[in-house]
This record gives structure tokens, C-alpha cells and sequence, in this order.
């Protein structure tokens, strides 16, 4: 991201006075946009002004300029290019290029936005997280306007979206190990399980659903062992924003990041079907990622585990079984008040206990102990 360091737009009630005379000052009109959008109106044309901005300027019916996002892209799509960089077509605020045929980049250029109004009413929500230091930062990094309207809307080719992208990287860099695990995660399941033709379900999405939870929940109850817990719980967030159309933006609540999602009624089902099923599935759900099961098939952990316990509840019955004959009286009846016959046995319950924990972990529902036992030592 390029960010224009002449010109700055501020929010409707903020004062120019205090930027020198070389910045372009513009004002931003957001009452006739959707939410995290606006218009952004000439209110000082600086003494330094890059031509990029100044030929981006249009009437808005009234005699007054507006910056024009799609003329202000346009512009800069029209630079020369220096040799060996191939430019490629527009992608909502982003004019992509590859550099030296391999050398993929996608350069967006914004502008500085001033919005105290919107920081506050973000910093000012009740939250356990982030904590209180990390809120200031996110603050005092302020916001970007990047050139791409609503989609949709009458005004879109001289709207300008809100973002904030200083700040949502230091939000990042505060997850948790867990939140942070959770998000790749979600990433994965985007990519190898939906596998979304056109960004109806991006990456800021699932961005936006992981930095809700760790807002809304104690960050104590995101721990390594919670971590499957999670996953359910930020897949049936996913499901209800695909059932609904609506995830609220988190820096903005009353943006609908899917709203523009332009997702089909029969992707729609299908997602929802497959999330359903994936909920269904528990724990084992980890198991349709390649990466994921690619691992557990690879890594020794689990065979060298399971081999432990079988080798164990072998060595558990050869000494049960001599001990049954030093315990068994003439008939056969085996005195089950012996210290050692009971260690033997508490021993073996607690290695099948284990055993049975992690088959149902990995979505097994088995639950007969001696079932277990005896497929075990077959």
C-alpha cells in the first residue's frame, strides 16, 4: 500500500487549520454512503499537489470537486512502467503487477484519513481483548481511504472505503497462540474445503470472525487444549453469516462485510450443507484438510503413542494372569481385596480410559472398555 503523504481527508467535524498549506485538504461525506464509505469533497487544494489527485477531481452537480476514486486509480494505472513489469487489470482498489515474470504485487494507493469519531466509538466498546495498550496503538495508527465505492451504489465511482489496516496488523500480532492457530485453520478449511470461485468467503472474513470471538470471550478460554472447541464454534459463526448474509465489520459494526459477498443461492446452500456436516463431524473435521491429515499420517507421535499403550496393557494382562493364579483360592475365585490385583487392574482402566479419550477425539464412538481391550491386544 502507497500512502499519498500530501494530501489528508478528515472526518465532518475536524479542523483543517492545523495541516500546513502544501496538504490538499479533503472532507469526507459519508451521509449519503454505505457504512465505512464515503465521498470526499475539496475543501483546500494544496500548493504541492500530485498530478495524480488534481486530475482526479470532478463536479458533483453543486460546483463543488469530489475526489473521484476510479479517476484516481485510473490515473495511477496510467503511469509509465519500467521494463520488465507487466500491470494487469484492476481488482477493486488494487492495480496488480508482476515484476520480472514471477514477482506477483498488488499495489493499492490511499490516502491519510483523520476519523477520531470512528476510533473512539471502536475503542470506547466494553471487550476482554485486546488489552488496553494494544486499543491506544490501534488508535494512534488511524485509518486509510482506499479507492473503491460500494458496490452497487450510485455513487460508487467516487466512493472511498474506510480501512484500517495499521491497525487491524497490530490486532494480529495480539492473538493468542490458539486465535492465531485458529485463524490458519479457518484459512485452510476456505482453501481446501470450499474453495471459493470469486472471494465470496475471503480471508478478511475469517479475519473478522476470529477477532469477534477474542473480543467477546475471556482470553483464558483460549488454550492449546480449546483449540477444537474454537474451530466449531468459528465454523457455525461462518455458517450463521452465510444463513443471514450478515458479519458486521469489526472495526465498523455497521458495515456488512456480505453484503457484497455476491455469493449464489446454490453456492449458498452448498456451503451451508458442508459446514453443517463439518459441525457434525466434531473433532474429526481437522482430518478433511490435506495439510492436517498429511501430518498426522507422517508424524510418528501417534503410532509411537499407540504402540506405548498396547505394549502396556500387554505387559498389564501377562502379570494379571500370573498374579490370578498366586490370588485364586482352589475353586478358582480370585481374592479381588489383593493390593497388587488392584493396582493391575486400576492401571489397566486408566490406560483404556486414555485410549478411548483420544478415539473420541479424533471421532470415534466407541465406548465399551472391553471392547477396546480386546481389539487392542488382537
Amino acid at each position: 500500500m502507497v500512502v499519498n503523504n500530501r494530501v489528508f481527508c478528515l472526518e465532518d467535524d475536524v479542523k483543517s487549520s492545523a495541516f500546513p498549506g502544501e496538504i490538499t485538504v479533503l472532507r469526507s461525506l459519508s451521509r449519503r454512503s454505505y457504512h465505512g464509505h464515503c465521498r470526499l469533497l475539496l475543501e483546500r487544494r494544496g500548493t504541492t499537489i500530485h498530478r495524480q489527485v488534481n486530475d482526479a477531481f470532478c463536479d458533483d452537480g453543486y460546483g463543488r470537486e469530489l475526489l473521484s476514486s476510479d479517476l484516481y486509480v485510473n490515473n495511477w494505472s496510467n503511469e509509465d512502467l519500467t521494463e520488465g513489469i507487466v500491470q494487469h487489470e484492476r481488482a477493486g482498489p488494487s492495480i496488480p503487477h508482476t515484476a520480472h515474470g514471477n514477482l506477483h504485487r498488488d499495489k493499492v494507493h490511499a490516502l491519510h484519513y483523520y476519523c477520531p469519531n470512528i476510533l473512539s466509538k471502536w475503542a470506547a466498546r466494553p471487550r476482554h481483548w485486546p488489552p488496553p495498550e494494544a486499543v491506544q496503538r490501534v488508535v494512534s495508527l488511524g485509518a486509510v481511504l482506499t479507492p473503491v465505492g460500494f458496490k452497487g451504489s450510485e455513487y460508487q465511482h467516487v466512493e472511498w472505503r474506510v480501512c484500517f489496516n495499521a491497525g487491524e496488523m497490530e490486532l494480529i500480532s495480539n492473538l493468542n497462540d490458539t486465535q492465531t492457530k485458529l485463524y490458519v485453520l479457518l484459512k485452510m478449511i476456505k482453501n481446501d474445503v470450499l474453495h471459493p470461485r470469486k472471494k465470496e468467503v475471503s480471508s478478511y472474513t475469517l479475519k473478522n470472525i476470529v477477532l469477534w470471538m477474542a473480543e467477546n470471550n475471556p482470553q483464558a478460554s483460549f488454550h492449546k487444549k480449546s483449540i477444537l472447541q474454537w474451530l466449531h464454534e468459528a465454523l457455525d459463526a461462518l455458517r450463521v453469516a452465510l444463513i443471514t448474509l450478515e458479519l458486521p465489520y469489526y472495526m465498523i459494526p455497521e458495515r456488512n462485510l456480505m453484503a457484497t459477498s455476491g455469493l449464489d443461492r446454490e453456492q449458498q446452500r452448498t456451503w451451508i450443507s458442508t459446514i453443517t456436516d463439518m459441525l457434525h463431524e466434531g473433532p474429526r473435521v481437522i482430518l478433511r484438510l490435506p495439510k492436517i491429515r498429511q501430518c498426522i499420517v507422517a508424524h510418528p507421535e501417534p503410532l509411537r503413542w499407540y504402540s506405548g499403550r498396547r505394549i502396556e496393557l500387554e505387559l498389564l494382562w501377562l502379570m494379571r494372569m500370573n498374579r490370578q493364579v498366586i490370588c485364586s483360592d482352589e475353586n478358582g475365585e480370585v481374592d479381588g481385596t489383593d493390593a497388587i490385583w488392584q493396582a493391575l487392574k486400576r492401571r489397566r482402566n486408566e490406560v483404556l480410559t486414555d485410549v478411548g479419550m483420544r478415539m473420541i477425539m479424533e471421532g470415534s464412538r466407541v465406548t465399551n472398555a472391553d471392547a477396546m481391550d480386546v481389539r487392542i491386544l488382537m
